[in-house]
């Protein structure tokens, strides 16, 4: 490896002159050759050019030397969160780590290592990965993916092997080591089944049959909570704390008739789920731009010079359950159609740390999946003498995400990107935003869903399920049945999912929107409908997010002459929808308590009459300035813990009018001075002034120097969703663990290059000994944005420019 000063990066323009549409002088084309050179030689090579923020623009003469620059360049940010990662796919968290300690949740929904490790290592020993790699295109990954994972491997092993580890948090581990490029396909595998099996590993992994006594008892046991397990099901998605905004807008609302989209996914700032940024080039071939996943060699969420895209998290479910019904004499045979089968028993040894003896746990299968079983789990179901349940989790066999985002590089335009969706039908759990220079926009719920129609539902619905599916999406359908099977559609890749011509789409509507709720409302002037329950709803509530955010671009798109400016001011409105529907009757209330005093939770009174005027006077938004901020948010966290979503509200929600209700707080209801009371007690306690500007006590430490955090909960309904960390002690909301994350503005305007802003919110290295361990994190402070540099002329334009040349030895 050697880093070459700028003054001798120039000729980079040749090398992409016919990608950026600028001449080459002599000079030019000669160092292009030399670098051409570089790259065509027989071992893995890329050319890594930084710009600022540390964000590299990686050109590649194929798909594994594009890979391997890819995985260099991310080991070079992230070496500690992306090894990290691979000791859990591979199963070794309770060898390095130990069995009781806590996941973090970024590759599965396991608590404990243990757990994570027996679910991980049966994936191995089953050869599942494997099994997927070696299917055929498009039922498994393209040649130029694997390709990609081969080099991305290559790329991280070269890095260990020519760089010393400077992050605290890996430096001199033994559990950081050399991958392949099945532990990078073993990643991509974890994410396409956290909706599934990786968000039940827990209950999987401790699912055990009841004692011989008990079964020849024939004891039934406990019966299964619907509630308990609707309540699990929205948690995992809709309701849940990750999510993210997208918006696409045709070409009639802006100002040039080319197409805008503004990105903003709201995801972890922490740990193996955070975003990278890149840039990825094969000249001829690809060049895009926009963020990946750790891990993943191919971009996730981006933009080229046609097309730019974004994704939601879908309130699609994309799991079921089936109800077995036992064999009387043994509860780990089923019976289907009066048949028994028996259910594959898998056995997991897991090495420990310190030398103690492995740990060794049966996992039990059945045609349909793993049992799962826990009183506490993610899911609350029983295993008794007569009934268990079997999770069926259709992305178990999906290895296909990596070719339908490659498929979003490539494509010139929105109807590319369905095209890319149809073909590969790999995406798992998301929605698709997108628009194009062309004026095309798009919204398409198409992802991996069990092929549960409304009518299988209603035909073959165990009572359980006749709770849950139209509650929460979730069929629990009759396992003893074989007429109750899925079938298939005809434009379906795998058996037992739904075809792409179910999926709900909206093309070329003048905007389209999704903040996490069902594909209903993508424009509220041309509702979705006619799609089955297990996509999401139809007619019912939409989230506060939601309200907010489609009178936001309703208005925009109404307005028209749209710019890439316009999607800026959007991102950082920092407007709180539900202070406009409660603040000022909370103040009117608040003002009218006899004596300015309400009683909290302990009895006591609380002179509330400050914060009358402090909420009266708040602006309504969560800027970093803003003053009343954080009391309103301290006051409606208690209030909606206190008081019943339908006893919040005097007027209810209308599916006539559902952006605008419920509205109109009830200021009366039960709890309502309690909540005041409470909020105001516990800022005073904290020393924490009522009318203090929001950035002094939502802040994050980085580099040992508060940043001020902008940006509001989902509560409230902010576009800029923030989930912070609450600790009075270290002076209110002191880390974020979830929010705005890769965010990005994009349009074009008529020539090669697009016009794109970004940011990283948490910046592009976890490593604090990095340069860009929190220089984006301070600019999202600002509200202040990356130009993003795409065209050849710009990068070398850059006055950061640093290029690095990268060979496999």
């Amino acid at each position: 490896m050697r880093t070459r000063p700028r003054r001798l990066v120039v000729a980079a323009v040749a090398l992409l002159a016919t990608m950026a549409g600028l001449p080459a002088t002599a000079a030019e084309r000669q160092d292009s050759q030399d670098r051409h050179e570089q790259l065509s030689h027989g071992g893995l090579s890329a050319v890594v050019r930084y710009t600022e923020y540390g964000i590299p623009h990686i050109v590649a003469r194929d798909y594994k030397s594009l890979g391997f620059g890819t995985g260099w360049a991310q080991a070079a940010d992230q070496v500690c969160t992306l090894a990290d990662g691979f000791v859990t796919v591979r199963g070794e968290r309770s060898r390095f780590f130990g069995p009781d300690a806590a996941t973090d949740f970024s590759l599965s929904s396991a608590t404990r290592n243990l757990s994570s490790d027996l679910y991980f290592r049966g994936v191995r020993q089953t050869r599942t990965v494997e099994k997927l790699l070696a299917e055929p295109a498009p039922r498994g990954p393209s040649h130029q993916v694997r390709d990609l994972m081969r080099g991305f491997a290559a790329g991280y092993n070269t890095w260990l092997k020519q760089n010393r580890i400077t992050d605290p948090a890996c430096k001199g581990a033994a559990w950081v080591r050399p991958v392949t490029q099945l532990d990078v396909a073993a990643r991509f595998y974890a994410i396409a089944v956290l909706g599934g099996q990786g968000g039940a590993v827990d209950d999987i992994t401790g699912a055990q049959p009841p004692t011989v006594s008990t079964a020849r008892a024939g004891g039934s046991g406990a019966a299964p909570d619907a509630g308990a397990l609707i309540r699990a099901v929205r948690e995992r998605t809709a309701d849940a704390d990750m999510g993210s905004n997208a918006v696409a807008f045709h070409g009639d609302t802006t100002a040039d008739g080319r197409g805008l989209l503004l990105g903003n996914p709201h995801y972890p700032w922490h740990g193996g789920r955070r975003f990278w940024q890149a840039q990825q080039t094969i000249p001829g071939e690809l060049n895009v731009a926009g963020a990946s996943l750790l891990g993943s060699p191919t971009i996730s969420i981006g933009y080229n010079a046609h097309v730019a895209w974004s994704h939601t998290v879908s309130t699609g479910v994309p799991f079921n359950l089936h109800r077995l019904t036992l064999d009387p004499t043994d509860p780990t045979v089923y019976l289907v159609d009066g048949k028994r089968e028996r259910m594959k028993k898998r056995t997991v040894t897991v090495t420990v740390k310190g030398g103690g003896a492995p740990v060794t746990r049966t996992q039990w299968w059945t045609r349909y999946g793993p049992v799962v079983s826990s009183t506490d789990g993610e899911l609350p179901l029983p295993w008794t003498a007569t009934t268990a349940y079997a999770l069926n989790d259709p992305n178990a066999a999906n290895m296909r995400f990596a070719d339908t985002s490659l498929g979003f590089s490539k494509a010139r335009g929105t109807a590319d990107v369905l095209r890319s969706l149809t073909r590969h039908q790999g995406l798992p759990w998301v929605n698709t935003i997108a628009a194009d220079s062309s004026g095309h926009s798009l919204y398409t719920q198409s992802q991996v869903l069990p092929r549960v129609t409304d009518e299988l539902a209603a035909r073959c619905s165990t009572d359980l399920g006749k709770a849950t599916y139209p509650a929460a999406g979730l069929a629990v359908l009759d396992g003893s049945r074989g007429d109750c099977a899925f079938g298939r559609d005809a434009d379906a890749l795998q058996p037992g999912i739904f075809g792409p011509a179910r999926m709900p789409t909206l093309k070329d509507a003048p905007y389209a929107e999704n903040s996490n709720d069902s594909a209903w409302l993508a424009n509220a002037d041309r509702p979705l409908t006619g799609y089955e329950r297990i996509f999401g709803t139809i007619g019912t509530q939409r989230s506060p997010r939601t309200r907010g955010a489609i009178e936001d671009v309703a208005a925009m798109a109404e307005r028209g002459g749209l710019t890439v400016r316009d999607l800026e001011r959007q991102q950082f409105t920092n407007r709180a929808p539900v202070a406009d529907l409660a603040a000022a009757d909370a103040a009117k209330a608040c003002a009218a308590l006899p004596g300015g005093r309400a009683t909290g939770s302990d009895g006591r009174a609380v002179d509330v009459a400050e914060a009358c005027s402090v909420l009266a006077a708040w602006d309504r938004t969560m800027d970093t300035g803003s003053r009343g901020a954080l009391l309103f948010d301290r006051f409606w966290r208690k209030l909606t813990a206190k008081v019943p979503a339908a006893q919040r509200w005097k007027v209810p929600f209308s599916a006539t009018d559902p952006v605008h209700t419920p509205n109109t707080l009830n200021t009366e209801a039960p709890g309502f001075g309690t909540a005041l009371a409470d909020a105001v007690a516990e800022l005073r306690a904290a020393g924490i002034a009522l009318d203090s500007r929001l950035g002094e006590h939502q802040f994050v430490v980085r580099d040992g120097r508060r940043i001020p955090v902008p940006g509001g909960t989902e509560g409230l309904g902010v576009w800029n969703k923030i989930e912070p960390v609450w600790n009075a002690a270290q002076g209110g909301y002191s880390e974020v663990t979830t929010g705005s994350s890769h965010i990005q503005a994009v349009g074009w305007d008529g020539g090669r290059c697009p016009v794109a802003r970004t940011l990283l919110t948490y910046s592009q290295s976890s490593n604090p000994n990095s340069a860009h361990f929190s220089d984006q994190t301070r600019l999202f402070s600002g509200e202040r944005w990356v130009t993003a540099r795409f065209c050849e002329r710009d990068i070398l334009a850059s006055p950061a420019l640093r290029t690095v040349h990268i060979r496999e030895r």
